[in-house]
């Protein structure tokens, strides 16, 4: 046996020889979380062990580059090259995978010394499925070379326990070369100092330059620690450069145990050892621990009743929507901002990873009424990004701005807040941001505020780009009227209706423009091309129905209702497939061009309720809810996209929807679930119950809030905070 080590090591150890016996029962509604769901086909979800809205996401890595590896892991791989520290969630662009462990019995085997080598790739291990198992907050495999690994985490803190499955000796690799995708390390450092192996890994990548940190402690003494750059052993305690590796060795009996706990930190390594020693815990406590986070942030919504299928798909979707944005901030408040600089919060939570083109629509919305006290934080962290970047974020991560997708959308994550009454925040600075990033020369927008749109053959994306900020120049002119800036709130609202300069009435689409007016030629509304086009990661027949914050006014350019109810239909029944060599995968989930598994699609099938036509908005929603969602490993039809398409899932199974995601109104749909109960923060409850609801009864004949019939297509947010119960009847016609 080995001599225990170190004050932690001995309290680590001392409660593993109990804690499996004496460990509580997991939580109920964990059990209807699966995280594997959308680990196969497009969904990019990684399977491993993460805290809600934490800064680790400790997950296994296949090693493998493509686009279905963007969270490292895809159910259709056989190998694991390693355990890494951070993981995107559902992201159509790969990154992260850093500080990555890999524990092995078998002999290493290192690399002919080439630069791009990756010790850990290098002895990847195979697995099976058979052998494999995740929960909330935890994951487990059996790995081929004689490991069973399990992990869990704590807000700042990965946690691995390895068991030996036969004599000899465990090998545990630290890789810092280890790269997938877009990342590739840029400067990196390994040390053991006697206690820690501690270091850093800087990257490029999505994120042009990440920083991360990292202690590491292990609850037996090493044998010896080897140092290796570029696949090959080097001499000494410690290593630099960009290709690096460290291997720890310890003797080991079969069924010995090792844990590894793992602090991370953006700011430097004593950052990452504060966060190592204040999130010290033994893996049962800490499995424990996050398990009851786990369950108390999906208590938010209980009671639910439904089949068996559908509570796994839903309190899936609703995990799903609380991974991300993610803790981005050292125990002591120390972060690092866009600006490059370390700052010090001590009157908001800081965070990353706003994946907004996406999450603005609904993922956002939700959680207004999930988790509200986030909201204030989210905002604050925007505001501190727009003071040192001089933008609000587009698409934050890790520090940086990736400036990836369209529009400026933390615009309506802030106007949706002040909307719903949320404050904490300086809303004179919120009003400084958003007036500044609409008035930005960038991405088109000098154009646009020029001819009322953005000309074809001056910017790609050219429709996709205009619609977009049409709706941001809506919620800013919302966001005017509440703050009591009139004569702007009349200049948004003017600017938010550009789209109907996009509209062709002898088409009926929207259509790329010219400077000089004329239509751009060709015309194909089934094309797409990813490289260049007027829409993003779509087509004609999808864009042409972004305009989610004037539904009146989208359907006055079609000439009548009758016709607008007619070309939406057709949109979920053409049958032809999209044309074009370079066509988005994106374009994915498709019930004729509707195209589920991209977000610009999301708020359609509650156009038909808007057009006079609620029936088929809840046959569609539950098609799409019975077809494009399931509890299967491939059970997403598309990228989950950092929970924007759980979000959708959330909202729609408990019968109503953010049609317009900064207006403060639920648009009434169809539920799947029989009953739920969403237990606000504030103490009240908000009860929804379908009576008759089944397969066959979709529609809501009938809708009844508090006991009165509801008499419009719609909820109000107030009316969700302040309690109540929301009862549908449901029927077949």
């Amino acid at each position: 046996m080995q001599m225990k080590y170190g004050v932690l090591a001995a309290v680590i150890i001392t409660a593993m020889l109990s804690a499996s016996c004496s460990r509580k029962k997991t939580p109920d509604l964990l059990s209807h979380v699966d995280p594997f769901i959308g680990t196969l086909a497009h969904g990019h979800v990684f399977p491993g062990a993460t805290t809600p809205f934490g800064m680790v996401q400790l997950s296994p890595d296949n090693g493998t580059n493509g686009w279905d590896w963007c969270s490292g892991y895809h159910y259709s791989d056989t190998v694991i090259s390693g355990f890494s520290h951070t993981h995107l969630s559902g992201t159509g662009i790969g990154d992260l995978a850093d500080i990555l462990f890999l524990p092995s019995m078998d002999e290493i085997r290192f690399d002919t010394g080439t630069p791009a080598s990756s010790l850990a790739r290098h002895n990847k291990s195979a697995f099976s499925h058979a052998n494999e198992y995740a929960s909330p907050g935890y994951y487990t495999v059996e790995l081929g070379n004689g490991v069973r690994t399990e992990l869990t985490a704590t807000q700042r803190t990965g946690i691995q326990r390895y068991t030996c499955l036969r004599d000899g000796t465990l090998a545990v690799i630290l890789d810092l070369g280890f790269a997938i995708n877009w990342d590739r390390p840029a400067e990196c450092f390994i040390e053991y100092d006697g206690r820690y192996l501690k270091g850093f890994r800087n990257s490029s990548g999505w994120a042009r330059m990440q920083y991360l940190s990292f202690a590491t402690l292990f609850s037996l003494k090493p044998d010896s620690i080897l140092m290796v750059r570029n696949g090959l052993p080097v001499e000494g305690s410690e290593v630099s450069g960009q290709n690096i590796a460290a291997v720890i060795y310890f003797t080991a009996d079969k069924g010995t145990q090792l844990t590894v706990s793992t602090g991370i930190s953006a700011t430097d390594t004593a950052g990452a050892v504060l966060n190592l020693v204040t999130g010290a815990a033994t893996f049962d406590k800490a499995r424990k621990q996050a398990e009851d986070a786990w369950a108390n942030h999906l208590g938010v919504i209980s009671g639910v009743e439904a089949d068996e299928k559908t509570l796994r798909v839903f309190y899936t979707a609703l995990y799903h929507t609380m991974i991300a944005p993610n803790l981005y901030m050292d125990t002591d408040g120390r972060y690092r901002g866009t600006d490059g600089s370390i700052h010090k919060t001590g009157t908001f939570t800081n965070y990353t990873v706003f994946s907004l083109w996406d999450t603005y629509r609904a993922a956002h919305p939700l959680l207004t009424i999930t988790r509200p006290a986030l909201v204030p934080d989210m905002i604050n962290t925007m505001l501190n990004i727009y003071s040192q970047q001089g933008k609000l974020p587009v698409w934050s991560l890790a520090g940086n701005e990736t400036d990836c997708m369209v529009g400026y959308h933390a615009v309506p994550v802030i106007a949706d807040a002040i909307r719903k009454g949320f404050s904490g925040f300086d809303k004179q600075l919120a009003w400084e941001a958003v007036i500044h990033s609409s008035m930005m020369d960038f991405r088109g927008l000098d154009h646009y505020r020029r001819y009322g749109y953005i000309p074809s053959e001056l910017e790609n994306e050219s429709v996709a780009k205009t619609l977009e900020y049409c709706i941001d120049d809506w919620c800013i002119s919302q966001m005017a009227g509440d703050l009591g800036f009139r004569d702007d709130s009349i200049e948004y609202h003017r600017r938010s209706q550009f789209y109907r300069n996009l509209f062709d009435a002898n088409t009926l689409f929207m259509r790329g423009r010219m400077s000089d007016g004329s239509w751009r030629e060709p015309f194909e509304p089934l094309y797409s091309n990813h490289r260049e086009d007027d829409y993003t990661e779509g087509n004609a027949w999808q864009y042409t129905w972004l305009v989610p914050h004037d539904t009146e006014g989208l359907i006055s350019l079609f000439g009548s209702r009758e016709l607008f109810i007619q070309r939406l239909d057709s949109l979920f029944r053409i049958d032809e497939s999209v044309k074009g060599e370079h066509a988005s995968p994106d374009i994915s989930g498709l019930i004729g061009q509707y195209a589920h598994g991209n977000e610009p699609s999301h708020h359609i099938a509650y156009l038909f309720s808007m057009a006079g036509e609620p029936e088929m908005t809840a046959l569609m929603v539950r098609r799409i809810m019975d077809e494009l969602y399931t509890d299967e490993k491939d059970g997403l039809c598309g990228n989950e996209d950092c929970g924007q398409m759980s979000a959708w899932y959330v909202f729609s199974a408990l019968g109503f929807y953010p049609l317009n995601p900064a207006d403060g109104k639920y648009v009434i749909g169809s539920p799947a679930v029989n009953r739920a109960v969403i237990n606000n923060p504030n103490g009240t409850k908000f009860t929804i119950i379908a009576e008759n609801n089944s397969p066959l009864n979709k529609i809501a004949g009938e809708v009844f809030l508090n006991g009165v019939p509801l008499g419009r297509n719609f909820i109000w947010h107030h009316e969700v905070v302040a309690g109540g119960e929301l009862r549908f009847i449901m029927k077949s016609e």
